[in-house]
């Protein structure tokens, strides 16, 4: 009796000896020079080939996470290329590695709250004010369970974070303005009444509603911001090639580093 011999299912990349396929399609004749990276990175997720609209928006998606400067992710991948220049996926990783909560991570968790609150509902309101109205019952229901509402607030930003308009003017251009968005506008509308102060809405909050607008997974959102930051963090570390800065900020730190005694005293407790 013969076993049987499993198989594995895929619809992404398969190879022979002479051939490459990517989603059925030859890789070399059918997608190389006519088809994006944004473009396939948007269809291996979804099994779908995005519209030209939902690929610009997808971009200025990308593009607007792409990179902040000296953030905590980049600063980790230069610090650690100067321990191990040999070591350029390590640089890379240690970039990544940083997003979450407080940074990329908002992207996801916008996306997720959001649609979260749109599944829980039976129709979806049809005017500004109807929108407003659900807004106001989400942010009051939020602030009475004294919890954060991602996408509200920026450090730096604090009149306006520019990436917000440019990317809800491009949804609607493209004709991918949707739900998400709509509360994730209303939010911004109503929150300074019920909050007592006004915060901006940031762009990795509105890149996780225009995201989850595209019909993308919101499970997998962090991972678009993961692959926008990758394309940052490679110009980082280029960038640390020709211009190196992290060996002074090493230093800045080791020559000003000052002992404290410990917390607990110094006491060698023994059992």
């Amino acid at each position: 009796m013969t076993d049987s011999v499993p198989s594995f299912p895929t619809s992404l990349g398969m190879s022979t000896t002479s051939t490459i396929s990517l989603l059925g399609k030859d890789l070399g004749t059918e997608l190389m020079g006519q088809v994006g990276f944004s473009e396939m990175a948007f269809w291996l997720v979804t099994q779908q080939r995005p519209t030209p609209g939902q690929v610009r928006v997808f971009d200025a998606c990308l593009l607007a996470l792409a990179d902040h400067g000296f953030t905590p992710t980049a600063i980790a991948a230069r610090m650690t290329y100067l321990s191990a220049p040999d070591s350029l996926q390590g640089a890379l990783a240690a970039g990544l590695l940083g997003g979450g909560s407080r940074f990329l991570g908002v992207t996801e968790d916008c996306g997720q709250f959001l649609d979260r609150e749109i599944r829980a509902l039976e129709t979806l309101p049809e005017s500004d004010g109807d929108w407003d109205a659900l807004a106001r019952e989400i942010v009051t229901r939020e602030r009475a369970r004294k919890a954060i509402i991602p996408g509200l607030g920026h450090p730096v930003h604090k009149q306006e974070d520019p990436r917000t308009p440019a990317l809800v003017q491009i949804a609607k251009e493209e004709g991918t303005y949707g739900p998400h968005l709509q509360l994730f506008l209303a939010i911004g509308r109503v929150h300074p009444d019920i909050l007592g102060r006004r915060l901006v809405l940031n762009g990795a909050g509105v890149v996780g509603a225009a995201l989850a607008d595209l019909d993308l997974p919101v499970e997998l959102l962090r991972g678009f911001a993961l692959l926008a930051r990758t394309a940052g963090l490679l110009g980082q570390i280029a960038e640390e090639r020709r211009r190196p800065m992290a060996m002074d900020a090493y230093l800045l730190i080791e020559n000003n580093a000052v002992f404290v005694e410990p917390e607990n005293g110094g006491s060698d407790v023994r059992h």
